[in-house]
Protein backbone atom coordinates (compact mmCIF):
# COMPACT_ATOMS: atom_id res chain seq x y z
CA UNK A 1 0.00 0.00 0.00
CA UNK A 2 1.63 3.13 -0.99
CA UNK A 3 1.51 5.98 1.71
CA UNK A 4 -0.72 8.13 -0.51
CA UNK A 5 -3.54 5.91 -0.53
CA UNK A 6 -3.89 6.02 3.52
CA UNK A 7 -6.26 8.17 4.16
CA UNK A 8 -8.37 8.83 7.80
CA UNK A 9 -11.76 7.01 7.52
CA UNK A 10 -10.22 4.35 5.61
CA UNK A 11 -11.50 1.17 6.75
CA UNK A 12 -8.36 -0.63 9.49
CA UNK A 13 -8.02 -3.58 7.73
CA UNK A 14 -6.70 -1.97 4.79
CA UNK A 15 -3.72 -1.48 7.09
CA UNK A 16 -3.82 -4.79 7.61
CA UNK A 17 -3.15 -6.95 10.57
CA UNK A 18 0.34 -6.53 11.82
CA UNK A 19 1.44 -3.90 13.84
CA UNK A 20 -2.09 -2.88 15.87
CA UNK A 21 -0.98 -2.50 19.84
CA UNK A 22 -3.46 -2.01 22.65
CA UNK A 23 -1.19 0.55 25.10
CA UNK A 24 -4.23 1.55 26.73
CA UNK A 25 -5.83 -1.71 27.66
CA UNK A 26 -7.74 -2.18 30.28
CA UNK A 27 -10.30 -3.68 32.86
CA UNK A 28 -12.99 -1.70 30.20
CA UNK A 29 -14.86 -5.14 28.82
CA UNK A 30 -12.57 -5.42 25.82
CA UNK A 31 -13.12 -2.07 24.10
CA UNK A 32 -9.94 -0.66 23.74
CA UNK A 33 -8.45 1.89 21.54
CA UNK A 34 -5.48 0.02 19.21
CA UNK A 35 -2.94 2.15 17.33
CA UNK A 36 -0.07 1.33 14.80
CA UNK A 37 2.60 3.28 13.41
CA UNK A 38 2.86 3.79 9.79
CA UNK A 39 5.52 3.79 7.23
CA UNK A 40 5.90 7.78 7.23
CA UNK A 41 6.25 7.87 10.56
CA UNK A 42 2.25 8.55 11.15
CA UNK A 43 -0.16 6.96 13.41
CA UNK A 44 -3.17 5.10 12.97
CA UNK A 45 -5.90 4.68 15.43
CA UNK A 46 -8.85 2.26 15.60
CA UNK A 47 -11.57 0.77 17.97
CA UNK A 48 -10.25 -3.17 19.15
CA UNK A 49 -13.88 -4.41 18.66
CA UNK A 50 -14.14 -2.86 15.20
CA UNK A 51 -11.08 -4.15 13.56
CA UNK A 52 -12.65 -3.45 10.02
CA UNK A 53 -13.84 -0.38 10.71
CA UNK A 54 -12.30 2.96 9.98
CA UNK A 55 -9.15 4.17 10.67
CA UNK A 56 -8.46 7.99 12.32
CA UNK A 57 -4.73 8.87 10.81
CA UNK A 58 -2.69 11.41 12.27
CA UNK A 59 0.74 12.67 11.39
CA UNK A 60 3.59 12.16 13.77
CA UNK A 61 3.65 15.77 14.10
CA UNK A 62 -0.05 15.99 15.00
CA UNK A 63 0.31 13.09 17.41
CA UNK A 64 3.77 14.78 18.98
CA UNK A 65 1.15 17.91 19.48
CA UNK A 66 -1.28 15.96 21.18
CA UNK A 67 0.24 13.60 23.30
CA UNK A 68 2.63 16.72 24.28
CA UNK A 69 -1.23 18.74 25.11
CA UNK A 70 -1.98 15.40 27.12
CA UNK A 71 1.16 15.11 28.93
CA UNK A 72 0.27 18.61 30.17
CA UNK A 73 -3.08 18.46 31.30
CA UNK A 74 -4.37 20.29 28.17
CA UNK A 75 -6.95 16.95 27.57
CA UNK A 76 -7.90 16.81 31.38
CA UNK A 77 -11.09 18.36 30.37
CA UNK A 78 -12.26 14.81 28.32
CA UNK A 79 -12.44 13.19 31.78
CA UNK A 80 -13.47 15.86 34.36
Amino acid sequence: MSEDSIYSGMPAGDLGTEGWHKPWSGTNGGSCVEAKRLPDGGVALRQSTDPQGPALVYTRNEMVTFLEGVKSGEADFLIA
